[in-house]
């Protein structure tokens, strides 16, 4: 990040990572454009590492469920087991891919911002259609997925790594198409994001440890605290939102940012 931007950057960044972290509008399509449109620059791993601020938010309003699942899984429960289980399968795909290929989707995917808006507007379309079909939902209870639903919303998770598709959004989506209540289907992006972006932290901080400096680690300090914050809101509404509202408000935001995007930069050659 460069150096003459201060700490306002990072907060700002750190406050859209926390509000479109586990909304269906992708936080990192969200913040390269932010960096695109607006100067807001930072470095790939600045992106990553700020991700676990919005996990923790999960943990917080999740406490007390993670615990009560953790303490029947000890005691041999099998509900508790299959859900785990479930949380495995639907996180396989996406570490798989995204170890393979973390370079190229920080590289050459990350750098084109007319990607970017072209699946963000994609994206915001076909959330808009799945919401309004008249679904009749099998599983309402995230506890009690089969194991298929499981593997198919990895899958579907797999594709987020393309920026702009949303890992959230797309696990709704497949979630939703093969059974899921819109509730559960949100509900799940919740637990499965753990793992992955646990992992991802620890994976990219790694990759990354001879790059990061007291700036830098600052920086990153700022934004996790702002992405915490924010993000923990946006968990302790966003089910009762989705229940009342469906995912349509999303969608449109999708397609509003993605168009004005493409117009920006085919008309204007931003």
């Amino acid at each position: 990040m460069n150096a003459d931007q201060g700490l306002f950057v990072p907060l700002i960044l750190g406050i859209l990572e926390g509000l479109t972290e586990f909304l269906p509008v992708s936080s990192t399509g969200h913040l390269l454009l932010a960096g695109h449109f607006f100067g807001l620059t930072q470095p790939a791993t600045f992106i990553v590492l700020i991700q676990l601020g919005a996990i923790l938010a999960v943990v917080t309003v999740y406490f007390a469920k993670l615990g009560l699942l953790i303490r029947d899984a000890l005691t041999g429960k099998a509900y508790a087991w299959q859900f785990a289980l479930s949380v495995i399968l639907a996180c396989l795909p996406a570490v798989v891919a995204g170890v393979l290929l973390r370079d190229f989707i920080q590289g050459a995917l990350w750098e084109s911002a007319a990607l970017i808006c072209i699946t963000l507007l994609v994206g915001g379309i076909i959330l808009l259609i799945v919401d309004r079909l008249p679904l009749e939902p099998k599983y309402d209870d995230i506890y009690h997925f089969p194991w298929h639903l499981a593997v198919i919303i990895g899958l579907f998770q797999m594709i987020s790594l393309i920026p702009g598709v949303s890992r959230s959004g797309s696990t709704v989506v497949g979630g939703m198409l093969f059974g899921a209540s819109k509730r559960a289907a949100a509900e799940f992006t919740f637990f499965i994001a753990l793992p992955i972006m646990v992992g991802a932290f620890g994976y990219d901080l790694y990759k990354s440890r001879d790059l990061i400096d007291a700036s830098i680690a600052l920086n990153v300090a700022i934004g996790f605290a702002a992405a915490f914050v924010v993000a923990a809101l946006v968990v302790r509404y966003l089910l009762d939102f989705v229940s009342r509202y469906g995912f349509a408000p999303f969608a449109w935001w999708r397609i509003l940012v993605g168009g004005a995007g493409l117009i920006a930069i085919f008309a204007f050659g931003l």
